[in-house]
């Protein structure tokens, strides 16, 4: 530990959806939704072609929710959004070793998964297959140049496998990041993920995309929180 991603490119949408609804698909962890708005929760979408790191080469799928921290008091809400973490809902993998040492080192939900990414165009796009049906066909247009290069502040991703949530650091140095407002379409496929997606209100407009062509992580030791 860490584990390091050396090159990856991302892809991800930040779609607003009910509070309530969201809270119910994580009910499971323990956590609780943070709130950009009363009400209005965020669900992220992302995709990722991990080109060097020590999990070797793989593509990724994720769904996953911003979250207040553990034991978090008060009422939430907007003030919330300075400390949330990630919650990782669910998070298809295309290659077996990054399947079983994902679960096992940090207890994210990863499963086996057909995921074709078209990175090479203008638009980015990533269509998902679990169990030969659709999940998902997903585009996302760049926007504009973030300048310079991006060092998010460590975040705490959070999973949860087997009655156990677990809290993972998480580091991101982005180069090459672009932005843009909405940027996204989604046509949903009839897996059970495309229902509870639909079930959140998905397709919609994103409230943002964003894309990095070059980006490197760091993920330290699970821990409970």
């Amino acid at each position: 530990m860490p584990v390091r991603v050396r090159d990856a490119e991302i892809c991800s949408a930040f779609y607003p959806v009910r509070a309530d609804a969201a809270r119910a698909v994580i009910a499971y962890s323990g956590l609780d939704v943070a709130e950009i708005l009363p009400g209005k929760a965020v669900c992220m979408l992302l995709f990722v072609d991990y080109r060097d790191g020590d999990l070797d080469t793989y593509h990724e799928f994720g769904m996953a929710f911003l979250v207040r921290p553990p034991g978090a008091s008060g009422a939430g809400g907007p003030g919330d959004l300075g400390r949330a973490g990630v919650f990782v809902h669910w998070l298809p993998v295309d290659q077996r070793f990054t399947l079983e040492a994902g679960r096992t080192l940090w207890g994210f939900p990863k499963e086996l998964a057909d995921i074709e990414l078209r990175l090479g165009s203008p638009y980015k796009r990533c269509i998902l297959r679990k169990d030969d049906r659709l999940v998902l066909d997903m585009l996302i247009k760049p926007g504009v140049p973030v300048p310079g290069g991006a060092v998010m502040a460590p975040m705490d991703a959070y999973t949860h496998r087997e009655g156990v949530t677990r809290r993972v650091p998480w580091s991101v140095r982005a180069r090459g990041a672009r932005i843009r407002p909405g940027g996204a379409l989604i046509r949903l496929g009839n897996h059970p993920i495309a229902k509870e997606l639909s079930e959140l209100g998905l397709p919609k407009r994103a409230m943002f995309t964003t894309t990095v062509s070059r980006a490197s992580m760091a993920f330290g030791e699970a821990a409970e929180p």
